[in-house]
């Protein structure tokens, strides 16, 4: 791969976020550079009119320039690359090697960047005419390109009458804040309710209303109306007919004769305020009439005759501000609604009020940056203490191991060497290839970054896109030159780079399960050879690849191992106190033994923990007929099918296929079933069974139980796969056990004995200051892998074994080993395809020690499709390189995948 060409003859390389070989463009109209952009973003027309951002990883061969379409824009500058330039170099070199389309590992590894985050604009050249191509075109003003038709853009693109431009979009956030108090609407700060006015500025109908008193008159009256006239001389003047009649004991009608007859008049006279004006005046304002009349104890209608004279009437009144309102101003502004209710307290149709009624206003602002995951604070030695050459045991090798010890012991020897680097200021760059793994090493070297006069930060898929956005801005800038992370950290913009460590090697979890397929460490590898940089794997035991390299072997942690060896029941006594010499190998207890069961009951009366290992999740591996030996089998692949008791149901961990228990065999019509293979399940239900009454807890893919009891000391149980290592261990564990050992052994893969071991050691080591009592169920207990932690052997002696074997079988690390799937829904088909490669590899120069196979794969059917397997094995990358570019010479009729450095063959 060229990376230099001449500015009049430069063409681009460029890998776009798809399983594709890099393509070449040319670069950007009016872009004039002296070398390739490598590691920058550019963005390129593609399919369909759109646009896609893609990565530059070299410099075309120049063919065919004058067919190349031009890149669009250049979107980092070439002195700040997304991507450093090392990094594509040794990453591209890889995928080149692995015979993989570069644009899938890069999809795989490059977490951020590949969203188009700017705002597209575009005019038309300055004096093009683009009648030609419809009426809805940009004009000679820029103008968005999402108003217009992708095609159509692309068709005049093409012309080269197209002028574009990218612009950075800020990224906006919606908020709520407080308005001041002034600025809040005067409708909101105050309330109308009913005052009293004062007396003085009533009506006069009101303040001196008109009253009945007697005169003479000079017609006669009867004997009702001089009764009526005589008691108003005596008591008038009265305010009203009402009153008067009334109060003379008479008709309403013998007083209006009376007054019409000229024996009585109104006048206006004075009266004192009446008692509901006085309350109101004493108490009020009030909210509303009703509720004046309601406290003043008057009728509705004497507090309407007050108002409509104007003793009484409606004003604004000032309220307090809301107490919702109050917080805000002091701790906003929130984001959304449900965090204002939550922090004030309040309902969320409160909050929703006030925004309404103008107490506080959302708007669109800046986005603050997100917030990023602390580093941890350091409470190892000072710098001046690590700095120095003499405080690193460590060897100056380009290339070396570090293992053994606890997490702890080992971040504590890799600390004087990551330090002294980080105040040279050069990075250091941490790939972790699981969670538990990531947060053992965030906490073992994060704190180092702070004491060094740098920042660390931690990059992997549990963080948000914009977290990983701001992760890489900060990397970028220079302000992290630590950068502790998943596999995704691996194209991290360090500058610099000085130090790659790869803790946990031989973890299958660094293994990509898809696309790609790439084995992290040897893309790490790669990487590390084209910056220059050392190269350390860090674990608790060596890869068996891992052994050749000079390194350092901490002691061993203090294990405490008992084996219940089923194979071989009459030498149980010799393995430890808690066996019985009576016991037969029927007797010994399946799949709890009857030591593990004993161990379990003192657990219990002690208010201990207990961590078991199940080898599988569900029920059981497999339900079969105990008549004709008939086991259920997945419909789409060749595998049994899984019992799960939860659900009661057959599933295909392949493919998904899930299905209910069949009545009856379908070939004998037997009706019972027998379960083979306990699974977490099974072994719960045993443990619930044996402790009555005990928390038992499970942690599996199908189910994942709250286990913050456990970690905070309570009691307990809990059964689980492998996931169980993903999670702290629980403080008080006294017992681990391992139902059964031989799953991980009964693997036809050169490496099971080595994952077997890995994973006693990392059981041994689980808790950070104990050692809880190993328990190991196995008819294989005197297996080498299990001898050497039974004996308190180092973490070298099993993998360096095991080197001398792979030495005599041409297997790594002396060898380099790819896997070729061949795939067809016809099984014949897969199979001539398969052999077809297999006579081309051997007709290009490969020997029968380099080609094994083809040979049906160990799931001859997956998802419908049949698949056989070759593997290549070569001395060295160069060789396997050249065997696979066989595959480039033909096609063959059948889908073909490779995996270089297989994890399971």
């Amino acid at each position: 791969m060229q990376h230099d060409a001449a500015p009049a003859d430069q063409t681009w390389q460029v890998c776009v976020p798809l399983p594709i070989a890099a393509l070449d463009f040319l670069p950007p109209h009016g872009t004039s550079l002296s070398q390739v952009p490598l590691g920058c973003r550019v963005v390129v027309p593609w399919r369909g009119g759109e646009v896609q951002v893609g990565l530059v990883v070299g410099a075309g061969n120049g063919a065919g320039r004058h067919r190349l379409r031009e890149a669009l824009a250049l979107l980092d500058p070439p002195d700040s690359p997304w991507v450093p330039p090392a990094t594509v170099r040794g990453m591209s070199g890889w995928a080149h090697e692995a015979h993989l389309p570069p644009g899938l590992v890069w999809d795989d590894l490059l977490g951020t960047g590949w969203e188009l985050s700017h705002v597209h604009e575009v005019r038309a050249v300055a004096g093009a005419d683009l009648a030609p191509y419809g009426d809805t075109l940009p004009g000679a003003d820029w103008s968005r390109a999402d108003l217009y038709p992708p095609l159509l853009l692309d068709a005049v693109r093409e012309q080269g009458l197209l002028d574009e431009r990218f612009s950075p979009v800020v990224p906006q956030v919606s908020r709520i804040e407080a308005r001041a108090l002034d600025d809040v609407p005067p409708a909101a700060r105050t309330q109308v309710m009913v005052a009293a006015r004062p007396w003085q500025d009533a009506d006069p109908e009101v303040r001196s209303p008109l009253h009945w008193e007697a005169v003479t008159g000079e017609t006669a009256l009867t004997a009702k109306q001089a009764q009526a006239h005589d008691w108003l001389r005596l008591h008038g003047p009265v305010p009203g007919l009402n009153a008067w009649a009334s109060g003379s004991g008479v008709g309403l009608a013998v007083v209006r004769k009376v007054a019409e007859a000229g024996w009585a008049r109104e006048t206006p006279r004075a009266v004192p305020p009446p008692p509901a004006w006085t309350w109101l005046r004493e108490h009020g304002p009030v909210s509303s009439p009703a509720a004046w009349a309601a406290a003043a104890g008057v009728r509705p209608a004497e507090v309407r005759r007050l108002m409509e004279g104007g003793g009484a009437d409606y004003t604004f009144v000032p309220v307090p501000p809301p107490p919702a309102w109050t917080w805000l101003r002091e701790h906003g502004p929130v984001e959304t609604l449900s965090a204002w209710a939550s922090g004030a307290g309040v309902r969320p149709s409160a909050v929703s009020g006030l925004l309404a009624r103008g107490w506080a206003v959302q708007a669109q602002g800046p986005a603050p940056a997100p917030e990023l995951p602390a580093a941890p604070l350091w409470n190892g030695p000072p710098l001046d203490d690590l700095t120095p050459l003499t405080a690193d045991p460590l060897t100056e090798e380009r290339h070396w191991r570090l293992h053994g010890g606890r997490p702890a012991s080992r971040f504590a020897t890799l600390a004087p060497r990551v330090a002294r680097l980080l105040s040279q200021g050069r990075g250091v760059l941490v790939v972790a290839p699981d969670h538990a793994s990531l947060r053992r090493a965030w906490a073992g070297l994060g704190g180092l970054a702070e004491l060094a006069g740098t920042r660390a930060a931690l990059l992997s898929g549990q963080l948000s896109p914009r977290q990983r956005e701001e992760t890489w801005r900060q990397i970028r800038a220079g302000e992290v030159r630590l950068v502790v992370g998943s596999a995704l950290a691996l194209t991290a913009p360090l500058p610099d780079l000085g130090l790659l460590l790869v803790l946990e090697e031989g973890s299958d979890a660094h293994k990509l399960l898809s696309g790609s397929r790439a084995f992290v460490p040897d893309v790490a590898a790669r990487v590390a050879q084209s910056w220059g940089a050392a190269l350390g794997v860090v674990g608790s035991v060596p890869a068996v690849e891992s052994v050749p390299l000079p390194g350092l072997v901490l002691p061993p942690p203090r294990a405490r191992v008992h084996v219940v060896d089923y194979a071989k029941p009459p030498e149980q006594p010799e393995l430890g106190p808690l066996s019985s010499v009576h016991l037969t190998p029927g007797d010994l207890g399946y799949p709890i033994s009857h030591d593990l069961a004993r161990l379990l009951r003192q657990v219990q009366e002690r208010g201990r923990q207990a961590a078991l290992l199940a080898p599988r999740r569900g029920y059981s591996a497999l339900l079969r007929c105990p008549r004709c030996d008939h086991v259920p089998g997945c419909p789409n692949c060749d595998v049994p099918l899984r019992f799960h008791q939860d659900t009661r149901q057959l599933a295909c961990h392949q493919c998904g296929h899930r299905q209910s228990v069949p009545d009856r065999c379908d070939q004998c019509g037997e009706q019972m079933w027998k379960a083979r293979g306990p699974g977490t399940e099974w072994i719960a239900a045993e443990v619930q069974k044996l402790l009555p009454g005990f928390p038992v807890y499970r942690l599996d893919k199908d189910r994942q139980d709250d286990l913050t009891p456990l970690q905070e000391g309570e009691a307990g149980v809990v059964v689980g796969t492998q996931l169980l290592l993903s999670q702290p261990c629980p403080p008080n564990l006294a017992l681990i056990g391992v139902t059964l050992a031989d799953t991980w052994l009964g693997v036809s893969d050169f490496r099971a004995s080595e994952r077997y071991h890995r994973l006693l050691r990392q059981l041994a080591e689980w808790h950070p200051a104990r050692a809880p009592l190993l328990l190991v169920q196995t008819f294989q207990g005197e297996h080498p892998a299990l001898r050497v932690l039974e004996t308190g052997r180092d973490a070298l002696a099993y993998p360096a074994a095991e080197e001398r074997v792979r030495a005599e079988l041409f297997y790594p690390p002396h060898a380099r080993l790819a896997q070729i799937e061949v795939a067809a829904r016809d099984r014949e088909r897969a199979r001539v395809a398969a052999q077809a490669l297999a006579d081309a590899l051997h007709g290009a120069g490969a020997t029968a020690a380099e080609v094994l196979g083809p040979a049906p794969a160990a799931v001859a059917r997956v998802r419908g499709a049949y698949v056989y397997q070759l593997l290549l094995r070569a001395r060295n990358d160069a060789r396997l390189s050249a065997l696979l570019a066989v595959l480039d010479t033909r096609t063959w009729g059948a889908r073909l995948r490779v995996d270089v450095n297989p994890r399971s063959t």
